[in-house]
């Protein structure tokens, strides 16, 4: 939501008329963007460790 309101700028004009820079939330987007990206790799790689440790767990089960 946050990119298609800002390419409509809309609210914009209330935080540029406080003394706010369009650069600065050009920036937050990025650093947005980046951290999402950031998350969804270690979702990633915690639903790969996942599968290996229920694989794991069959194994000990076996000899048991």
């Amino acid at each position: 939501q946050f990119t298609a309101m800002f390419r409509r700028k809309a609210f914009l004009h209330w935080y540029t008329g406080e003394g706010m820079d369009e650069m600065e939330f050009t920036e937050a987007e990025s650093n947005m963007n980046d951290l999402v990206s950031e998350y969804q790799q270690y979702q990633e790689a915690g639903v790969d460790e996942g599968e290996e440790f229920e694989e794991e767990e069959d194994f000990g089960d076996e000899y048991a």
